[in-house]
């Protein structure tokens, strides 16, 4: 049996991650195992949304949380990483700069991806697993700064599409109304092959949504639940989100924008319930980094 150590560093638009995973391999066997998830406050897109870049003290809390992603990374001993930056970065006019500069100070070299690999790597996660193939899906993954959409049926993914409408650019007003109907004009034309579509949700938002609805692991959340949950969270203040909820400071006022998204996709695609699945960008990129490096061998 061998354990290698893969860490994942996912650069959004709302935050920063680091995970950090056991890869076991036995015979032809393969065993991905989640380790360690630090996540760091750093909202990059509200300053490239805004400003178009991305402010030296963003930069500078940049640094330090690569640098304490880099230290965490030695403590484990991890043999491969990959940083993935996404929407935040590829709109940011001194994006190159900044790369320059957090592999400068940090030794961490920042890759730039577009929504289309961003959709891909998500669906190398564990999406098989929680998939019926029998089932039509439309994965939905918000972000700060875009949203991908995938539709799988039989468990292939058929189309996906990202769009530049995210949590950060929402509560900035960033987003007009030609944006959603364009969502809504591809979901609905996407969806009138299919009878029934059931939503696949991914992000921290909607991870946060499903605990606060009570309901079991597993178990999906209808429509109804979100939108109840949206709406009262909708009528609370800021800072009572945070006091009722115990919502992180930076999750109390993405988390409406978000759920949102979701109430929109559901409507548009006739879906009645979507499953949360423990998974994001960073799960898929220790396996599309495996897959890589197999390939190399």
């Amino acid at each position: 049996m061998k354990v290698k150590k893969f860490a994942a560093i996912d650069i959004g638009s709302n935050a920063m991650r680091v995970l950090i995973a056991n890869v076991i391999e036995k015979g032809d066997e393969v065993l991905f195992q989640k380790n360690s998830l630090v996540r760091s406050p750093v909202r990059l897109g509200e300053d490239s949304f805004t400003l178009g870049e991305i402010s030296s003290e963003s930069l500078k809390r940049f640094v330090k949380t690569m640098k304490a992603f880099k230290l965490l990374m030695n403590v484990h001993d991890v043999t491969y990483y990959k940083a993935y930056a996404t929407s935040a970065l590829r709109e940011a006019n001194n994006s190159t700069h900044v790369i320059k500069t957090i592999e400068k100070k940090t030794g961490i070299k920042v890759e730039i991806i577009d929504g289309s690999k961003e959709a891909e790597i998500i669906s190398n996660t564990k999406m098989a697993e929680f998939i019926d193939m029998q089932k039509t899906f439309l994965f939905v993954d918000v972000g700060g700064g875009s949203t991908e959409f995938t539709f799988i049926n039989e468990g292939k993914r058929v189309t996906s599409k990202s769009f530049k409408i995210g949590t950060v650019r929402l509560i900035n007003n960033l987003v007009d109304n030609r944006v959603w109907d364009a969502i809504k004009e591809w979901i609905k034309k996407n969806s009138e092959n299919y009878d029934k579509i059931t939503l696949m949700g991914s992000g921290g938002n909607i991870n946060k949504l499903f605990k606060l609805s009570n309901i079991k692991e597993g178990k999906p959340l209808s429509k109804i639940n979100l939108g109840l949950i949206h709406k009262e969270l909708e009528a609370l203040t800021y800072e009572e989100r945070i006091l009722k909820f115990e919502l992180n400071p930076d999750r109390a006022d993405v988390i409406v924008p978000a759920a949102r998204i979701y109430l929109m996709a559901l409507e548009w695609s006739g879906g009645h319930k979507i499953y949360v699945p423990k998974f994001g960008l960073s799960d898929g990129m220790i396996k599309y980094m495996y897959k890589n490096l197999k390939k190399k061998v």
